[in-house]
């Protein structure tokens, strides 16, 4: 009985660890892009924005679409709480990398404090990467709201 329990277990071990993907180094730089634009956001910085973002960049947020621009006014010019924070943390559910094209979804969680009131907000989100000058850039970010609370 003792091998039976033995030999089922290590199936079992080498099951989930053959399902666990080992990301290639072009997935990390990816991935790396999407947490390094969130980060800027967090830190409401409109340079490093741009940064990891084309200039054209398509959002398409709350059922509508946002330029950069219009990123930069939501989350930056319009939004002067002095005690605002942002913490965020991805489940990344899928990294393609082709030569200069690359797509990402996530589930991206943020726990937002602003005015003294803490909140948390999931996201399910895809992106579209492009390779320009040996850099990666967001070129078109889809979100959709799962839950705020």
């Amino acid at each position: 009985m003792k091998k039976i329990t033995l030999l089922l277990m290590a199936f079992v071990f080498s099951t989930v660890l053959m399902a666990q993907e080992t990301l290639t180094p072009h997935q990390q730089e990816v991935q790396q892009t999407v947490i390094k634009m969130f980060e800027a956001l967090s830190k409401r910085d409109s340079v490093g924005l741009k940064t990891y973002s084309t200039a054209d960049i398509s959002l398409y947020e709350y059922g509508q679409v946002w330029t950069i621009d219009t990123l930069i006014l939501k989350a930056i010019t319009l939004n002067q709480s002095a005690d605002f924070k942002r913490t965020n943390s991805f489940e990344f559910i899928n990294t393609n990398v082709d030569k200069t094209t690359a797509w990402v979804t996530y589930r991206l969680q943020s726990v937002v404090t602003r005015d003294g009131k803490l909140s948390t907000v999931q996201w399910l989100e895809t992106v579209v990467l492009v390779k320009l000058k040996k850099q990666w850039k967001v070129k078109h970010l889809h979100s959709t709201l799962i839950r705020r609370s």
